[in-house]
């Protein structure tokens, strides 16, 4: 089973323009990411796959893999099966760009999903954490997914899912972190199919998939990633790095 990791990177950035290119410790985030997702040491090769003539130089020039995207694409998902079409590969990580403290433990869980699925039943396989506070629950930014009973998810949702009309049912409100785990197939279905009604209204990729049948099992861990999507998240990082010297 041949397992590689892509990280999409788009220059631009509604929240944080070129947030990819800022300096972090003295290198730039996005090749912080790419040499954590290569120190790991779960993946047979790692790309950048990107719109950006400097990404893809800033990692070439530091003796890493880079892929220039020839289409426009909508969704990382999207750039990532264009990206690996044709290449030989059974398993495809999306390492999100902008999370430069990559943790090997929740990445090994995702593949042991596919490495355990002797049947070949899961199509893609995702994290999820538990929250509490009512403001993260309630926060649209924080996509909330409910599964069955075997942990495969029912559907992702900015609302709050499910609707606590009843409070005392025991009820855990799962965040989910928007690392993915595919079957190439499974990306390459994606690739294909044109966006329907749900994914349209709630802007979240991962119901294209729930849309058309694929099966997305969820494990559920505790490590809380570390996104860089404001200056502020960069001077948070900034200070991690200070503090591991």
């Amino acid at each position: 089973m041949k397992i590689i990791a892509v990280i999409p990177a788009r220059y631009a950035s509604t929240r944080f323009p070129a947030k990819l290119m800022q300096d972090l410790g003295g290198k730039t985030v996005i090749l912080r990411t790419y040499e954590a997702a290569l120190a790991t040491g779960l993946f047979d090769d790692v790309f950048v796959v990107t719109d950006s003539e400097l990404i893809h130089n800033e990692i070439v020039i530091n003796n890493g893999k880079a892929i220039m995207s020839v289409k426009e694409h909508e969704s990382g998902s999207d750039r990532i099966a264009e990206a690996v079409e044709n290449m030989e590969v059974d398993i495809v990580i999306n390492v999100q760009g902008d999370e430069p403290f990559i943790d090997a433990e929740p990445l090994k869980k995702v593949i042991e999903v596919f490495k355990n699925d002797t049947n070949k039943t899961v199509d893609l396989a995702s994290l999820m954490f538990e929250i509490h506070q009512k403001e993260d629950i309630e926060n649209p930014n924080n996509v909330k997914v409910i599964t069955d009973q075997n942990g495969f998810a029912l559907y992702f949702s900015r609302s709050v899912i499910p609707y606590p009309r009843e409070i005392n049912v025991g009820v855990r409100y799962m965040k989910h972190i928007g690392i993915y785990a595919f079957r190439k197939e499974a990306l390459l279905d994606f690739y294909r199919l044109p966006m329907l009604s749900l994914e349209a209204s709630e802007k979240l990729e991962q119901l294209r998939y729930l849309e058309y049948g694929k099966r997305i099992k969820m494990v559920e861990t505790a490590h809380v990633s570390i996104g860089i999507d404001t200056p502020e998240d960069l001077e948070k990082a900034r200070n991690i790095i200070v503090n591991k010297r």
